[in-house]
């Protein structure tokens, strides 16, 4: 067995006691990357609270990232995505990594406008950090790419807060609901359910020609989010004349495609390289 391997199994038994990201965290090493500024509020609530990366260098002018985490928008935290934040930083981006609103604290469209609110935050205050505000890209793992995506597409969200949506030069969706109109699960009874009308939450029906870059994926071996929700984003978006850049890893689960962009595991799929390039390409660095 080579370690490479052993670590992977190491990795599928310890994922049954902890999240991905709480187990990437503990355990192996993160990206080389600056810890600019941690627990900053960009609200009143107590979960409104975000931590910055930047790369290395700490040269000013770099493109944005804002991380979204996954969860189900019922759990998740911040302080379990240091890596995920490092990550980006290190290939070029300042990194805001940011809590919202949880359910049954709160429901649709709450967490939406929690990620518009830190976005509203990073135009503000980026370049005090070595960022360049008119260049943001928003990742989102599962809920928080079906929140990071909302952002994106909706025009709704962003002109709230008073941020001009050109200034989103893409969007990566990682394993992303974007189409439930079946509100059948108690996890989406209890967070859409509220919701007068299943087309308000429904991010296919925001596909647009306006719409940013979008960077789609998902892994074939996913029982949590069907990879049909991948594809069907990718299918409104193009039709839009949308730039989109889509795969469907074959073998990969739900976690593999959030595992995948760590330090240690990145190597058993091309999806880093390819998420990494095509956000670099869209905020203007390679």
């Amino acid at each position: 067995m080579t370690r490479r391997t052993g670590l992977i199994g190491l990795a599928g038994a310890f994922l049954a006691a902890c999240t991905p990201a709480r187990f990437l965290d503990s355990v192996f090493p993160d990206d080389q990357a600056n810890t600019l500024i941690k627990d900053v509020s960009f609200g009143d609530n107590p979960r409104q609270k975000l931590d910055v990366y930047g790369p290395a260098d700490g040269k000013p002018g770099a493109p944005v990232a804002l991380f979204v985490y996954g969860g189900g928008w019922n759990n998740g935290s911040r302080k379990e995505y240091q890596w995920a934040g490092k990550m980006l930083a290190a290939q070029g981006f300042v990194t805001v990594v940011a809590d919202y609103r949880l359910t049954p604290e709160v429901s649709f469209p709450a967490f939406v406008e929690d990620v518009a609110a830190a976005v509203r935050w990073a135009v503000d205050h980026a370049a005090e950090h070595g960022g360049d505000p008119s260049r943001i890209v928003l990742v989102g793992h599962s809920a928080g790419a079906y929140n990071a995506a909302m952002v994106a597409l909706d025009p709704r969200y962003l002109k709230a807060v008073g941020v001009d949506r050109k200034r989103i030069k893409a969007f990566a969706g990682l394993a992303g609901p974007y189409y439930f109109p079946d509100l059948s699960g108690p996890i989406l009874k209890q967070t859409f359910a509220g919701a007068a009308d299943d087309k308000i939450y429904q991010t296919l029906d925001y596909a647009g020609p306006a719409s940013p870059a979008a960077f789609l994926v998902a892994g074939d071996a996913d029982k949590t989010v069907r990879p049909r929700n991948t594809e069907r984003l990718a299918e409104a978006l193009k039709k839009e004349g949308v730039e989109v850049e889509s795969h469907i890893y074959p073998g990969q689960s739900h976690a593999d495609v959030l595992l995948n962009l760590s330090r240690t595991f990145r190597g058993r799929s091309t999806e880093y390289a390819e998420l990494t390039g095509f956000l670099r390409r869209q905020a203007g660095l390679a």
